[in-house]
């Protein structure tokens, strides 16, 4: 059965960090894609970022860039998103995805698997 374990969420003052984790079982990480997406109260969900089967390519929405990162270790078969410099705009549930591509992924219809979100919220 696949599966897309998110957490490393929790609540967290403006400026702080948190890393987020998102583990595979069920199928073979390698040969995957992944992205995180985030929904907060009231709004769509949207694109965070995205990093290719390789793990050579990553991709962030504006919002993000330069504070957010994400990477992959295949041998855990874990995909993270290390968030820094939190803003209050930040506040969302977040979930990972994968999908069998090699390619770095921005929609939604893209993803295959999806995990459960786990709860990021920002204090000012």
């Amino acid at each position: 059965q696949v599966q897309l374990q998110a957490s490393g969420g929790g609540l967290v003052q403006a400026g702080g960090s948190l890393r987020l984790s998102c583990v595979g079982s069920g199928f073979t990480l390698d040969y995957h894609a992944f992205g995180w997406f985030r929904q907060a109260p009231g709004k769509e969900r949207e694109w965070v970022s995205c990093i290719n089967m390789n793990g050579d390519e990553t991709s962030y929405t504006n919002s993000v860039k330069g504070r957010f990162t994400v990477s992959r270790d295949n041998a855990k078969s874990t995909v993270y998103l290390q968030m820094n410099s939190l803003r209050t705009e930040d506040t969302a549930i977040y979930y990972c995805a994968g999908a069998p591509a090699t390619m770095c992924l921005k929609s939604q219809r893209s993803y295959d698997y999806w995990g459960q979100g786990t709860q990021v919220t920002v204090s000012s």
